[in-house]
């Protein structure tokens, strides 16, 4: 793994745990709840600075191709989403949502290693 595919892949993931924070928060932390705007300007301009690098990155790692990084941000998003949703707001995980953490994997694991 090249410190291209590498980084963009750890952007991705901070910047899909920031997202699980501006969005759901609300129903974790009264704060969070009280401010919806401020949590649109705090954390959207470096999320979205966040996912702009890790496109780059990984596109540079594929060749110039988007589908990759496309590919590999949403099932970073999926995994993300259901370990924090587990983690922090305490929702257990079913057998359907296992199978999509799974799926999820697989598609990385498809656009990392199928040439």
């Amino acid at each position: 793994m090249n410190k291209f595919i590498g980084f963009g892949i750890l952007l991705f993931i901070i910047g899909q745990s920031l997202i699980w924070v501006q969005t759901n928060g609300q129903f974790v932390w009264k704060w969070v709840d009280r401010n919806p705007l401020l949590m649109s300007i705090g954390l959207g301009i470096p999320v979205s600075y966040m996912f702009i690098k890790a496109t780059k990155y990984c596109v540079e790692y594929f060749d110039g191709s988007l589908w990759p990084s496309r590919f590999i941000g949403f099932a970073i998003g999926i995994i993300c989403f259901a370990l924090l949703t587990y983690l922090i707001k305490g929702e257990g995980m079913n057998t359907k949502t296992l199978i999509c953490i799974t799926l999820s994997m697989s598609i990385i694991a498809i656009q990392m290693f199928w040439k």
